[in-house]
């Protein structure tokens, strides 16, 4: 069943054109890896799914509803992102966690936010909060820091951080959860750690997009790869169509550098 549908997506920065007319779709429950050199335009295609960047034109559909238009503004209202976004988890590249907020704090908070606005806080407020916990706690022993649910942040490796934040993401029960190179700032021995949880989380049938520059992983875990250059969707494929049999001489040129 069809969960993620991108239409003809544009995105310029001033005078620099950064998406050309990207067109993909995503089953529920595949995962997606996206790759390309530096500066291909993959971080803002994530950005822009996420709404943390407003696409210039285009159309995204999330279970068959269109949840942006770039010919409607009523999709840029600010009351209208925030529901949309949550159907998309972010795990960033930096972490991000809230450094005065213990891990299991980080991991609650924006549930604890979301919960506010609902019409049963007041009268059920310390049964929703302990849920909440109950909730984060499970996440938390799922990415294997039950023992570090009260450390802050600085109190963490960094391998440690991106797990709490994957939990973090994963709070808000997004339909898919997206990755920003998410072992590009860990050091080398840190790296296989995250790569385990996110293909554990593939084998959890969880929908995810990836962008990274992890070229084995993204060969074993994807169901999907698109190649980007230079702002468009150069080749599109399962992981043996694209990594062993590339119909276009530039992703062949990419991945004979990229493994040489």
């Amino acid at each position: 069943m069809e969960i993620l549908r991108v239409e003809h997506i544009n995105k310029s920065f001033e005078d620099t054109s950064v998406l050309k007319d990207i067109n993909f779709s995503l089953n529920k429950s595949e995962v997606l890896s996206i790759i390309g050199s530096s500066g291909s335009g993959k971080t803002t295609l994530l950005r822009c799914i996420n709404f943390l960047e407003k696409p210039d034109s285009g159309i995204i559909r999330v279970n068959g509803d269109i949840i942006f238009d770039g010919e409607n503004d009523e999709y840029l209202k600010e009351e209208n992102i925030r529901r949309n976004r949550l159907h998309f988890g972010l795990v960033f590249q930096s972490f991000n966690l809230f450094p005065q907020y213990t891990a299991l704090e980080n991991v609650m908070l924006a549930k604890q936010l979301q919960a506010k606005k609902r019409p049963d806080y007041k009268e059920n407020k310390k049964q929703i909060l302990a849920d909440i916990e109950t909730h984060a706690k499970g996440l938390l022993d799922q990415m294997g820091l039950s023992d570090r649910m009260e450390n802050y942040p600085h109190q963490l490796s960094g391998g440690q951080q991106q797990r709490v934040a994957i939990a973090r993401a994963l709070a808000l029960e997004p339909d898919i959860l997206c990755f920003d190179e998410p072992t590009s700032a860990l050091d080398p021995e840190l790296t296989g750690e995250i790569l385990k949880v996110m293909k554990e989380l593939a084998d959890c049938k969880m929908t995810m997009i990836i962008v990274t520059h992890e070229m084995n992983f993204a060969r074993d875990v994807s169901d999907k790869v698109i190649f980007m250059d230079d702002g468009i969707v150069c080749e599109e494929g399962t992981p043996d169509e694209v990594f062993l049999n590339p119909k276009q001489e530039r992703t062949r040129q990419f991945l004979k550098n990229y493994q040489s």
